[in-house]
């Protein structure tokens, strides 16, 4: 995420799970806020849940992530990066991407 421009790392919304355990190391080290979704409320985090369903093409639940390969979760990604959503208009992920950043180096100093 450090190779992201600030803008677009501002802040993160998580569930409570272990993963997170570190989060204020996390939070520091990318100068953003994080934000926990409420116990059962999947709907405050509804892209992750989304985003989880897609994986579970790849990736079922319960999987050793120890036995994927980065060369795979590159795949995967590339593959869902490239995937048409109907949140974003039918826009991939990566064409969406591609516009906030070229409407960001648009704007001026005083848009902000």
């Amino acid at each position: 995420m450090k190779k992201l421009p600030a803008f677009l790392r501002e802040s993160l919304t998580y569930d409570r799970g272990s993963e997170m355990a570190c989060h204020e190391a996390l939070a520091q080290r990318l100068s953003l806020d994080i934000w926990f979704a409420d116990p059962h409320a999947p709907w405050q985090r509804g892209s992750n849940e989304n985003t989880h369903g897609l994986l579970r093409q790849f990736l079922p639940k319960g999987i050793d992530l120890s036995t994927v390969s980065q060369t795979q979760l590159n795949d995967i990604a590339r593959l869902l990066n490239g995937r048409p959503r109907k949140t974003l208009g039918w826009n991939t992920p990566e064409e969406a991407l591609t516009t906030e950043m070229d409407n960001y180096s648009k704007r001026v100093a005083l848009d902000s």
